[in-house]
């Protein structure tokens, strides 16, 4: 499960950046166990929070949204939560970013506001690069615009072999344009929304395209949810790997997981949790 538990972007009203940082707990047996550890880190964030003094308030994906600076210091403090939880950073829980990047990307340029810089495709892309070598970050979402295509390719030439890089924006679940991303070398993944492409039928052949093309699949909720748990029996159903729904908080994005944690225990002994198996990318 990708857990976003913090905010920023176009979800929080700071000067982070990067809408979404994500925990992935990948060191551990089965699906339960990788729950609790992210229940406890989530708890954890809210301690570290507090104790700073910072907002401890929820947004519509169940993650904090606390009044930080930069995208680094929400790295820093999810960190702490980790550790704080009793885990290590870079072993039994990974970090996720998704970037939203076509949220500040105008007039050819990436423009944070956090650090006060702007970035052309490559100097961006070399930026994500370097939060990759000093954090334990496994993978980063729409990390260039929508239509920046050439700057796509130059992240994926740059980190493609060592982070998941997830298509969202860029393939909004559409088999045509996955199939122009596999044939250009864009990406190694793709986000799967089924109500973002429309039908069932075509969720099912964009994931099959990209399985066959050795992308990976990440099942996902929309920013506006119900309790509806259909994408957990997707996640298993398809065999995805992954599924990206939120915080541990809110009724919305907890329901998806107590689907899954009931999948678990029909499936008793049948269930695979595969956690670090799951990357190729992971050393």
């Amino acid at each position: 499960p990708m857990m976003n538990i913090i905010n920023g972007g176009e979800h929080a009203d700071n000067t982070v950046d990067i809408q979404e940082f994500m925990i992935e707990p990948v060191g551990f047996s089965s699906f339960s166990e990788a729950l609790r550890c992210g229940a406890e880190v989530f708890h954890a964030l809210k301690s570290v929070l507090k104790a700073q003094g910072l907002n401890t308030n929820v947004g519509d994906e169940g993650g904090f949204a606390p009044n930080l600076r930069t995208n680094e210091e929400a790295l820093q403090i999810l960190m702490q939560a980790i550790d704080k939880a009793g885990y290590k950073a870079g072993e039994n829980v990974m970090l996720a970013l998704d970037c939203a990047s076509s949220e500040f990307y105008k007039d050819g340029k990436y423009h944070l506001e956090g650090e006060g810089k702007s970035f052309d495709s490559e100097g961006f892309a070399e930026y994500l690069a370097g939060l990759t070598r000093q954090y334990p970050i496994i993978s980063i979402e729409d990390g260039l615009d929508e239509s920046d295509w050439a700057g796509w390719k130059v992240l994926t030439d740059k980190i493609g072999q060592k982070v998941q890089l997830v298509g969202d924006d860029l393939f909004v679940t559409n088999p045509a344009i996955l199939q122009r991303g596999i044939n250009e070398g864009v990406a190694n993944s793709i986000l799967i929304k089924f109500n973002q492409i429309g039908t069932l039928t075509e969720t099912l052949e964009a994931i099959y395209l990209a399985k066959q093309n050795n992308y990976s699949t990440v099942i996902s909720h929309r920013s506006g949810e119900t309790e509806d748990s259909f994408i957990a029996d997707l996640a298993v159903a398809t065999a995805a790997g992954q599924i990206k729904t939120g915080s541990l908080c809110r009724s919305d994005r907890v329901s998806k997981y107590n689907q899954l944690l009931r999948i678990e225990q029909e499936l008793d002994g049948l269930a695979a949790y595969r956690g670090t198996a799951e990357f190729r990318y992971y050393k």
